[in-house]
């Protein structure tokens, strides 16, 4: 199995979102580089920058798990840095 370098990039509009927002993150947190939010308070959302090392398919279930919130958006951008897991 090969791992890939992402980020997701996650607006979350509604402020009560944020406790299912750090669950997801935080069922994922194997596989979490790294990652910074933004509180943009003038515009009353917070946005947040997640990068990963995991397997493609895991990527993709957080992703998609986070853009079906209601009031999140979640976009993801891929690498083309892809690692056998016995090379991590």
């Amino acid at each position: 199995m090969e791992t890939r370098v992402a980020l997701i990039g996650i607006i979350v509009e509604e402020p009560e979102r944020a406790a299912e927002v750090n669950e997801l993150l935080h069922r994922y947190s194997e596989y979490v580089i790294g990652r910074m939010g933004v509180p943009y308070r003038a515009r009353g959302v917070n946005i947040i920058s997640v990068v990963l090392d995991a397997p493609q398919d895991v990527i993709s279930a957080l992703s998609g798990r986070m853009g079906r919130l209601e009031g999140v958006s979640a976009k993801t951008l891929y690498s083309n840095v892809i690692t056998p897991i016995e090379d991590r």
